[in-house]
């Protein structure tokens, strides 16, 4: 018996696949321009320019989208594509975005709401102030990869599937890096992570930790230190 592969992997297969350009009715466009929420501070704001729909993470430039279909456009630039959740009217309620293996969704917000979450984004950036609670929920983290005991009910679903993926390779890295000594925080990046400074016995690694609404681990990044 072959064992079922890897869900996240034959996602990622799928999404990567060459995409067919189709022909629509630019009229639709209209049903989807405006603002989706994709994180606590990530907003997905939907435009056009004549025929053409553009998408703009908050802090990435726009990115044209194409049609597959009547509701699915893909970009040409990365591996991604787009999907439109709509009402009995046609007018999107939700935006699903299908990338690196995931399927994450993003809400219709206002205007309003989005501004006020961009303005918000923006005075934490300047300020330098971090989420209440992330640098407690990354000791606790790294403490319990260390331990070899990692906490999922403490991770977002897709979060805690990749660390159970990378689980391996991440005891390697903790093995050679030694004893933690301390962490700092370094600021606030422009979607909204965290970012914080680990130091240990030998050496450095830099993490960037986002948390949903509810306290848990949302997102959680790491790589090598200078």
């Amino acid at each position: 018996m072959t064992p079922d592969r890897d869900p996240v992997a034959q996602r990622k297969e799928e999404q990567e696949k060459p995409r067919t350009e189709v022909e629509i009715d630019p009229r639709i466009l209209d049903n989807y321009l405006g603002y989706y929420q994709l994180k606590q501070n990530v907003i997905f704001t939907v435009t056009r320019q004549g025929d053409q729909l553009f998408t703009q993470l908050t802090g990435q430039r726009p990115v044209q989208v194409y049609p597959e279909s009547a509701q699915k456009f893909f970009a040409k630039v990365v591996h991604a594509q787009i999907s439109f959740v709509t009402d009995p009217q046609g007018r999107a309620t939700e935006l699903i975005l299908h990338q690196a293996g995931r399927e994450q969704s993003a809400k219709r917000i206002d205007k309003t709401e989005a501004q006020n979450l961009e303005d918000q984004l923006a005075k934490r950036v300047k300020d330098g102030t971090p989420l209440p609670g992330s640098e407690e929920a990354l000791r606790r983290t790294i403490a319990s990869l260390v331990l070899g005991q990692p906490n999922y009910d403490s991770m977002g679903e897709e979060l805690a599937l990749a660390t159970r993926q990378q689980f391996p390779a991440l005891q390697r890295s903790f093995a050679k890096l030694g004893p933690l000594q301390s962490i700092s925080f370094r600021g606030v990046g422009s979607q909204g992570w965290d970012v914080y400074e680990a130091k240990y016995e030998n050496g450095i690694s830099i993490w960037r930790i986002m948390l949903a609404p509810d306290g848990k681990i949302e997102g959680l990044l790491t790589q090598d230190g200078p």
